[in-house]
């Protein structure tokens, strides 16, 4: 089998697993009433899926191992996670995150020679 072939097999073959394990799902759960402690543990998927796309980049500083500018989006996620505390406002823990990130580099630029 020719490089090429093998290639658009496999990427055949994992689309159609793909797309029966995921109609799977749609298809059982249309005919039965999901369980409770299902329906509860669902509704923290998205908070832990935002968590786990968030967190590496402000801990590990985008993978370049700066100390200052993880520093930096530490404190810059700490006042978004108190505007988010306070207002459970999407769009005002954004605003705030990216303006608080910005108004840290900025004093930092100004405070070093």
């Amino acid at each position: 089998m020719s490089g090429g072939l093998a290639f658009w097999t496999v990427i055949v073959v994992v689309g159609g697993l793909t797309y029966v394990s995921r109609l799977s799902f749609i298809a059982l759960f249309a005919r039965w009433r999901m369980p409770a402690p299902v329906t509860r543990a669902l509704r923290f998927v998205p908070a832990a899926m935002l968590t786990a796309i968030v967190v590496p980049g402000v801990a590990l500083g985008g993978g370049l191992g700066d100390p200052a500018l993880v520093r930096e989006k530490i404190a810059a996620a700490l006042v978004a996670a108190l505007v988010a505390w306070r207002t459970r406002s999407v769009a005002a823990t954004m605003v705030a995150g990216m303006a608080a990130l910005w108004l840290i580099q900025w004093l930092l630029r100004l405070a070093t020679p």
